[in-house]
C-alpha cells in the first residue's frame, strides 16, 4: 500500500494507475451447495446439484490463518472493542487469526500498532510484520526509467538491514508479541513510493544475509503474485534455505495465475501465503450485495485453486474492508468471517468436489475429527446440495448463514444419515457446516 498521500474518505491510498490493475477476475466453475436453513425461506425455484464429495483423508495445506492489516500511522488504531471483534472467535465477530502490521523505519515509531499485536496475541492469533523502507541512513535513490528518485537498499548496507528486522522483532518480543514471521519488503515490485528491490537483489539479500533474522523471514510480496520474484528464491537453494514463507499479493492476480506449479516442486517445507489484497476493489462500500459475494469466491480460490495457507486483508477496518468504520462487520467480513471463526490454525484443507453446480464454490477443512464445509452460492436459484463425507464420521452438522439480511447467523443442526447431509443453499448466501 502507497504510503504518505492523502487518502479520500472511503477511498484508497493506492494510485489509479494501481487501481487500473485491479483488472476483472475470470469466471472458473462454480459450486452450490443449500442448506435448509432454519428460519431461512426457500426460493421459489430450487435447482438440484451433483453430491459434494467431502474426502476427510484426502489432505492438501495446512491454515494458517486469516486476518487483516493494522497501520495506525496511516488511519488510527483499532479501538479495544474492535479488537475483540477483530479477533475473538464467538457470535459476532471475524475470528481473524492472523495480524499484519508495518514495520517502521524509525525506532521511535515501533510502539505505534504494539497495543493492537498485543492484544491479537493475547486472543491466540499470529503476527507478522512487513517493511515499507529501510531506516534511511541505509537507502540510495537511483534513476529508475522515468522515477530519477527511485529508492533502493544500499548493498554495504544489506547486513545492518537484517539488524534492523531483528531489533523490531527483539523490541516486539520485549513487549509481549512474538512474531510469527518477518518480511523483506512490502511490495518491491511496485514501490513507486517506497524502495525497490529487483529479484536478483532479493535472492542476495535472502543468501548472504537473512539467515541472521532471528524468526521466519517472508519473502517476496509481490503485488500481484508475479512469479518473475519468487522464482528466482526458489531456483536458488541457498536463498531458499534462509525463506521460510513465500508471501504474495493478489491485486489484478487472474485466477488462471492462482496455481504455483514451481513452488509445488520446490517449496517443500516452506509456507505460501497470501499477505495483502482488498477485493474487488476498494471504492465500493464493503455492504453491498450480492457483490459481497465475490471476496467469498476469492477465498474459495485462495484456498483451492492457490492453495494458500493464510490469506489477509488490506485495512481491518475501512469502509470497503471487512469491519466498518463504526466498528460493526461488513458483509464482505461476514463473507470472511465464514471462513476464519471456523477455520481454525491447524486445520488441514481436504478434498471436496469444488463445483458441484454452476455458480457454488465449495472448500473443506479437518480439524481432528470435525470437518468445516464453507458453500459459496452466487447464482440467482436456491440449490438443493448433499454432501457426502468420506473417511471420517459425523451424527449432525451446524450451520451459519450469510444472505442479503444476515450476517453468519447461527441456522441449527441438521442431521447425517450414512456420511451424507442434504442442505438448500439460499440464492445468492454463503453457508458454513461444522460436524459433529
Amino acid at each position: 500500500m502507497t504510503q504518505g498521500r492523502s487518502e479520500p474518505v472511503g477511498g484508497e491510498r493506492r494510485s489509479l494507475s494501481r487501481r487500473s490493475v485491479l483488472a476483472t477476475m475470470g469466471a472458473l466453475p462454480v459450486l452450490t451447495a443449500t442448506t435448509p436453513a432454519v428460519g431461512a425461506s426457500r426460493a421459489a425455484a430450487v435447482t438440484a446439484a451433483a453430491a459434494a464429495v467431502i474426502d476427510a483423508s484426502a489432505q492438501r495445506q495446512t491454515i494458517r490463518g486469516f486476518g487483516g492489516m493494522t497501520h495506525t500511522a496511516w488511519i488510527g488504531d483499532l479501538t479495544a472493542a474492535q479488537r475483540d471483534t477483530a479477533f475473538g472467535t464467538g457470535e459476532g465477530r471475524l475470528g481473524f487469526s492472523v495480524l499484519r502490521m508495518p514495520v517502521p523505519e524509525n525506532q521511535s515509531d515501533w510502539g505505534r500498532d504494539l497495543a493492537t499485536a498485543r492484544r491479537a496475541t493475547e486472543l491466540g492469533a499470529a503476527v507478522i510484520a512487513s517493511p515499507w523502507n529501510p531506516p534511511a541512513r541505509m537507502v540510495e535513490t537511483f534513476v529508475r526509467g522515468s522515477q530519477t528518485d527511485a529508492r533502493r537498499l544500499r548493498y554495504d548496507m544489506y547486513g545492518a538491514y537484517a539488524q534492523h528486522l531483528n531489533d523490531f522483532t527483539a523490541y516486539l518480543r520485549n513487549n509481549g508479541v512474538n512474531l510469527y514471521g518477518i518480511s523483506v519488503q512490502n511490495e518491491p515490485d511496485y514501490a513507486h513510493d517506497w524502495t525497490w528491490w529487483t529479484p536478483a537483489e532479493m535472492v542476495r539479500f535472502l543468501r548472504e544475509n537473512a539467515g541472521s533474522i532471528g524468526t521466519r523471514v517472508i519473502a517476496p510480496e509481490s503485488f500481484q503474485y508475479l512469479k518473475n520474484m519468487s522464482d528466482p528464491i526458489l531456483n536458488d537453494s541457498a536463498a531458499l534455505a534462509n525463506v521460510d514463507i513465500i508471501g504474495a499479493h493478489l491485486y489484478g492476480t487472474s485466477f488462471a495465475n492462482f496455481p504455483y506449479p514451481l513452488f509445488k516442486q520446490k517449496g517443500a517445507g516452506k509456507e505460501l501465503w497470501m499477505t495483502e489484497v482488498y477485493y474487488p476493489n476498494s471504492s465500493d462500500s464493503a455492504d453491498l450485495w450480492p457483490q459481497a459475494l465475490d471476496v467469498g469466491e476469492h477465498i474459495h480460490r485462495a484456498m483451492v485453486d492457490a492453495e494458500f495457507q493464510a490469506y489477509i486483508w488490506w485495512y481491518i477496518r475501512r469502509g470497503y474492508g471487512p469491519m466498518r468504520e463504526d466498528g460493526q462487520i461488513s458483509k464482505r467480513g461476514a463473507n470472511m468471517a465464514h471462513f476464519a471463526r471456523f477455520v481454525r490454525p491447524g486445520y488441514v484443507r481436504i478434498e471436496a468436489t469444488a463445483n458441484p453446480a454452476s455458480n457454488v464454490y465449495v472448500s473443506a477443512y479437518r480439524g481432528g475429527s470435525t470437518v468445516v464445509v464453507v458453500a459459496v452460492n452466487k447464482g440467482t436459484s436456491a440449490v438443493s446440495q448433499q454432501f457426502t463425507l468420506r473417511n471420517g464420521t459425523a451424527s449432525r452438522v451446524s450451520s451459519w448463514l450469510t444472505d442479503a439480511s444476515r450476517n453468519v447467523a447461527s441456522q441449527g443442526t441438521t442431521g447425517v444419515s450414512n456420511g451424507s447431509f442434504t442442505v438448500t443453499l439460499p440464492a445468492r448466501s454463503v453457508m458454513t457446516f461444522v460436524t459433529a
